[in-house]
């Protein structure tokens, strides 16, 4: 493995690339007697259509979370109990674009490594354990459609997006999971399973050295690293619809407002995109802000507001919401304070505090292994190294975050999300 040194940050990481196409990293952290595994597959719920072997393939909105799911089966019990006998704290998650196992563990972590490496490689699926598992997932789909912050975002995403599935639900649909069989989840595992399109990132008091060759004597001699994926038809720059209303159990209306960013490409430039959407987000409207403060004080958000910047293949977004009795005078607000700064500017001292302030947020997020270990797989799948980040700021100038806000947030890119009470306010 090679050393690599980043100083500004007081980190060094190992990296190794094995023969089967499997890239490991490897931050050691002898001080700490916790260490952390993350085992990643660069395919999430976006990944429904698919060419392997020349060959194009259509697959169910949910596989990729029912794939999760299932995962954790072996032909003699469950991973996650076995995991937790030995001490390990395990779980997954599928995001859009990742899948992800992961344990942590003060002992037995080599044991424990193991474990995780050989259930995620080798699937075992039956018709009537698929069977049982559409029951269980559609009532977490049905839980899904009854909460009002899932269905706000995803109606949010539906403003947006023509085309790009990012606006499908990662769990699907209870209709979309029914035509998922074992041959379904057995064709997408040999797909995007394979070591070629993984990542395993490590961090605590571990070898590196150890952790590439438990990697080896587990894991396939082969793997595919480039697999085709079509995320629909060419996306129109501007929103797909102005707004979207539901009604449901709420007490208060709550909203997600998104505006349509342009795709961030690969490389240290997805990076730099990330670290400029963030700090639009916080010239525009974040807590420090002349405008956060009015529309707090006018009762038009409350402490529950939130926002941020997603990039995914082939979309980005910024995005902001909470609870608000009219949320489209914060859209308007917004609007106006974006139109605003495109003609004055960012003030240089609210600039300045912004900026540290966003730098220091990720010097501390390397206080967690979590946060090491997910960024450093979510960097590889985009082409980018996580660690970088400080000398990527330096790039940053105030010009390019007030060029982005002109260019983004306006009317004809802006998507209104709205769950209002059922019950028509007097």
């Amino acid at each position: 493995m090679v050393k690599k040194e980043y100083p500004r940050i007081g980190e060094s990481l190992y990296h190794g690339e094995l023969v089967n196409g499997l890239h490991v990293y490897v931050d050691v952290k002898p001080e700490f007697s916790k260490s952390y595994a993350f085992f990643a597959t660069n395919y999430g719920g976006m990944d429904m259509r698919f060419q392997l072997n020349g060959e194009w393939h259509d697959t169910p909105a949910g596989v990729a979370h029912f794939l999760e799911h299932k995962m954790f089966d072996t032909k003699d019990g469950n991973a996650l109990q076995d995991l937790a006998a030995n001490g390990a704290s395990p779980n997954a998650f599928t995001s859009s674009a990742i899948t992800g196992y992961y344990f942590e563990s003060t002992e037995k972590f080599e044991e424990n490594l193991k474990i995780l490496l050989s259930f995620v490689s080798e699937p075992w699926f039956t018709p009537e354990s698929v069977d049982k598992e559409q029951g269980i997932i559609g009532q977490e789909i049905r839980m899904i459609e009854d909460d009002p912050e899932n269905q706000v975002f995803y109606g949010m995403m539906e403003t947006l997006y023509v085309h790009n599935p990012i606006k499908v639900s990662i769990a699907g649909t209870v209709e979309s999971i029914s035509h998922i069989t074992a041959d379904t989840l057995y064709a997408c595992h040999a797909a995007f399973y394979n070591p070629g399109n993984m990542v395993l990132c490590v961090a605590g008091n571990v070898d590196p050295e150890r952790i590439c060759e438990i990697a080896r004597e587990i894991l396939p001699r082969e793997g595919i690293a480039d697999i085709p994926r079509d995320y629909g038809g060419e996306e129109p720059e501007t929103a797909a619809m102005p707004e979207k209303v539901q009604r449901m159990e709420v007490s208060t209306p709550i909203f997600q407002l998104g505006w349509k960013a342009d795709a961030a490409p690969m490389g240290e430039e997805r990076l730099r995109c990330q670290l400029m959407g963030e700090l639009a987000c916080e010239a525009l409207f974040g807590t420090s802000t002349a405008l956060y403060a009015r529309l707090y004080r006018e009762g038009l958000v409350n402490q529950n507001f939130g926002y941020g910047y997603e990039a995914y293949p082939g979309c980005a977004f910024l995005a902001a919401g909470g609870e608000s009795r009219d949320p489209r005078a914060v859209r308007d607000a917004v609007l106006q304070e974006a139109e605003r700064i495109g003609r004055e500017g960012v003030q240089p001292a609210l600039w300045d505090r912004l900026k540290r302030a966003a730098y220091g947020g990720r010097v501390r997020g390397l206080n967690s292994f979590e946060n090491i270990c997910v960024g450093l797989a979510q960097g590889h799948f985009a082409g980018a190294e996580h660690f970088r980040f400080p000398e990527v700021f330096d790039t940053i100038q105030k010009a390019d975050v007030e060029a982005c806000i002109r260019r983004w947030v306006v009317p004809e890119r802006t998507g209104l999300s709205i769950v209002e009470p059922k019950e028509a306010r007097a």
